[in-house]
């Protein structure tokens, strides 16, 4: 399967002013590129492009006083699968997680595991372990919040989602993450492309989205406590700690998003070769 996929993002900003960006293609799937990924930008500073400390593409540029418009369209090879189901993966005692993995046992920014640990204990405490109790938090979660654009709120932990029960897809897995590691299984923030391939077509502008990862068997497995189904087509942007970490655009001065077009669809192979 084919996939194109690309944005238009526009920033005002009052003075030149440092901008950092998490927009390009994660390494992990630069393999399945079929055309360049590059970012263009309308300002006259270059891009400079740098891997994180979470193996993420990170670009630095100098946003000019005024409007910034930085975008990129490239095609991309999906194998067209879903997400991947292992009801057999068991958990890794903590004594035997590799050192990368212990880093998504900690709270962090968004997911108060200290907050939640009490109330993850007694509503999964007696579950199955491994992929069964993972499956139930993300049950859980999905129950518990109501997704809405409306609800959208930068500040927002993964224990007010859980109190105020409503959210956007980041609080669907702040809060499926936070409940994760309170129970001891690795999880860490996943963010990319999203678009609807194998279900009904969502009348809202196109956006990226927001899922998790889990440590389980020895490797990580894709969850998603917004649809709680297995999807097609996700195109990994950048993991992280939470969302913190995988900022789309981050300004060090004052800022307003004024464009944010995101595209993300299933391409016609033979009309791709085609071209």
């Amino acid at each position: 399967m084919l996939i194109r996929a690309g944005y238009e993002i526009s920033i005002a900003c009052n003075c030149e002013t440092p901008l950092m960006a998490l927009l390009s293609l994660h390494p992990s799937r630069a393999v399945d590129l079929r055309s360049p990924a590059v970012i263009c930008s309308t300002g006259p500073a270059p891009l400079e492009a740098s891997l994180d400390e979470f193996g993420n593409v990170r670009t630095r540029t100098v946003a000019p006083a005024g409007v910034v418009k930085l975008s990129t369209s490239f095609v991309v090879q999906d194998s067209g699968l879903p997400d991947e189901v292992a009801p057999l993966a068991q958990e890794v005692p903590v004594s035997q997680l590799p050192d990368e993995a212990v880093t998504y046992l900690l709270g962090s920014r968004y997911c108060e595991t200290d907050r939640l640990s009490a109330l993850a204990w007694s509503l999964f405490g007696n579950t199955p372990r491994g992929w069964a109790r993972v499956q139930a938090i993300v049950d859980y979660v999905h129950r518990r919040l109501t997704f809405g654009y409306q609800f959208a709120r930068a500040t927002r932990t993964a224990w007010e989602g859980h109190e105020e029960r409503v959210g956007v897809c980041r609080d669907f897995a702040h809060l499926a993450i936070a409940l994760c590691r309170a129970m001891n299984i690795p999880a860490r923030y996943a963010t990319g492309y999203l678009g609807d391939i194998g279900v009904p077509a969502v009348p809202a502008p196109m956006d990226f989205s927001a899922w998790f990862e889990v440590y389980l068997g020895g490797r990580w497995f894709t969850f998603d406590a917004r649809h709680n189904t297995p999807r097609i087509g996700r195109i990994l942007v950048a993991r992280g700690r939470d969302a913190a970490d995988c900022a789309i655009t981050t300004t060090f001065g004052q800022s307003s998003l004024v464009q944010f077009d995101i595209v993300t669809e299933e391409v016609n192979e033979v009309a791709q070769r085609a071209a």
